[in-house]
């Protein structure tokens, strides 16, 4: 785990590896997909549900992002290729792709709006959604009031990280 600083109202640090899917279906292999997989895949852009160590978020109309414990993977891609005769889907593991940074503490908003033009109140705490951070695509992800992560592309994160640094630097003058 990597911290950029010590600040009581604003932790900022490199998540561990993770397994992380995209998964794509149409509306009526949903439910067998989510049996195969664990949680329900929610209906609705931003949702989330969780089963064990499972998170599924649905990041677009037939699109989904599955996050698990790497020792998981391989259960996932064996229940999602059991359905995939009666339930088409695309399942791709992006686990090696996408890597992830937490934000939490009372200043984490406040950091994410520097380069977010988003309205951090208006996402559900459990749910996510896809958007741009300064102009990196990101997955965000809510997990309580104050605590947040982003996924990006691994060859975006050192510019990731270094708008990061660059607002909890204009945070800590008071600007």
């Amino acid at each position: 785990m990597i911290q950029t600083k010590s600040d009581p109202d604003l932790q900022v640090y490199d998540l561990p590896f993770t397994g992380k899917f995209s998964l794509r279906c149409k509306e009526p292999m949903r439910a067998a997909l989510g049996q195969a997989v664990g949680p329900d895949l929610p209906g609705k852009v931003g949702g989330a549900a969780q089963s064990g160590t499972r998170r599924v978020i649905c990041i677009g109309p037939d699109e989904w992002m599955i996050h698990c414990n790497e020792a998981e993977r391989e259960d996932i891609i064996r229940a999602c290729a059991d359905v995939y005769d009666t339930a088409c889907h695309s399942l791709t593991d992006v686990s090696f792709r996408d890597v992830g940074v937490s934000v939490s503490g009372p200043e984490s908003a406040t950091l994410l709006s520097l380069f977010c033009a988003r309205d951090f109140s208006k996402i559900a705490v459990g749910g996510g959604v896809r958007t741009l951070f300064d102009t990196v695509q990101v997955l965000l992800i809510r997990n309580t009031a104050q605590d947040y992560h982003l996924y990006a592309w691994r060859s975006f994160y050192p510019y990731l990280r270094r708008l990061l640094q660059v607002g909890e630097s204009e945070l800590a003058t008071g600007l």
